[in-house]
């Protein structure tokens, strides 16, 4: 307390000054509206400054606690996508379709792709309205048909295998054939049955033909990978590279024709 004492009587002067200045200073604000506005405008601008810093200073150290909480909101919306992507379950707009086709999204649980007959397990069934013979796709794309079912299961039979037979045609004009597969490449099947006048070219589009009362028109199969005439040389033999990956498979539609019987019906009696 003695040395404060001491330094005001040493500065006494210098101290006396500074009031005085502070005082000047202080009436001449109070009495000047244009002084006023100044040295308000003047302390908001430092006082800011300091705010900012401040504030920069704040959010550099508060930073690891923000990315926590970045990391947690993350973590919960990526939750919610896988939520929505189990549930979301159907990737094809069934609106470019006709009225006549009825559409069941199923799961697959068992998929086969290395031996001659492959088959599919979907998590639908007679309970569902599954039947055998309806047309099984993914996100367009060509993947089966159904055979057999219980109340809650049903199995596919699969484009990789022998014994399946589907109307496939070039999408770019009507010419169509037979698709199968020879039960080599899951990545190839082949068609068959195209007539040699076909403007048939590699890297042209197939598509399944809506000639039967299973498959609609235009889901979409493969690219031509390469052809060559047959041994008759009247018709074209042709590999097609799927646009599926048949050994990445999860979630498909199952596709009814409600018209199929009154197809068949009309057929039979011909």
């Amino acid at each position: 307390m003695q040395q404060i004492v001491n330094f005001i009587l040493r500065n006494k002067s210098f101290l006396f000054f500074l009031l005085l200045l502070s005082i000047s200073v202080s009436l001449t604000i109070q009495s000047h509206s244009y002084h006023r506005s100044k040295f308000i405008n003047s302390a908001n601008f430092f006082t800011g400054g300091l705010y900012n810093t401040s504030n920069s200073i704040s959010s550099y150290f508060n930073l690891e606690e923000e990315n926590q909480k970045l990391n947690k909101e993350n973590a919960r919306l990526n939750t919610l996508i896988g939520n929505t992507k189990k549930e979301s379950i159907s990737y094809i707009d069934t609106t470019t379709f006709e009225n006549t086709f009825k559409f069941t999204p199923a799961r697959i649980i068992k998929n086969s792709y290395s031996k001659q007959q492959n088959v599919l397990l979907i998590n639908k069934g007679k309970k569902d309205s599954i039947k055998d013979d309806l047309a099984v796709i993914d996100n367009n794309k060509i993947i089966g048909i159904t055979a057999n079912y219980n109340s809650k299961y049903a199995t596919v039979i699969s484009i990789l295998n022998t014994t399946s037979r589907i109307s496939a045609q070039l999408k770019k004009t009507n010419h169509f054939g037979t698709l199968s597969w020879n039960g080599k490449s899951p990545k190839i099947v082949q068609l068959t049955d195209i007539q040699k006048n076909a403007p048939v070219k590699i890297g042209d589009t197939i598509i399944t033909s809506g000639r039967s009362s299973i498959f609609p028109k235009g889901i979409l199969i493969g690219s031509i990978k390469d052809f060559k005439l047959d041994i008759t040389e009247n018709y074209y033999e042709i590999n097609i590279s799927l646009f599926n990956d048949m050994t990445n498979l999860e979630h498909v539609m199952v596709i009814e024709n409600k018209d199929k019987s009154l197809i068949e019906d009309l057929l039979n009696n011909e």
